[in-house]
């Protein structure tokens, strides 16, 4: 199947933890106005519930992902949040 290039570089959070490489975990990520679920993959474990940015697609509904902390988050959240 094609690489899904919609859904590289949004974050998501996992559902599933991920073991690295030795299995995937689940991710759900906002994408085509809605939420879509997707197998997640990381070079490193990565917990249930941790913030994961979607780095490349394999296809087939599996993406790789690093974990991930919103910037703006770090800066007091995000101006719309702030409005």
């Amino acid at each position: 199947m094609e690489q899904d290039d919609d859904v590289i570089g949004r974050p998501g959070v996992l559902l599933v933890a991920t073991r690295g490489p030795a299995a995937p975990g689940e991710v759900v990520v906002s994408v085509r106005g809605g939420t879509e679920a997707f197998l997640a993959w990381s070079d490193e474990p990565l917990p249930k519930g941790a913030t994961v940015l979607v780095i490349g697609s394999r296809g087939t509904r599996q993406v790789d992902v690093i974990e991930w902390a919103d910037p703006l988050d770090a800066l007091g959240g995000s101006p719309a949040a702030a409005g």
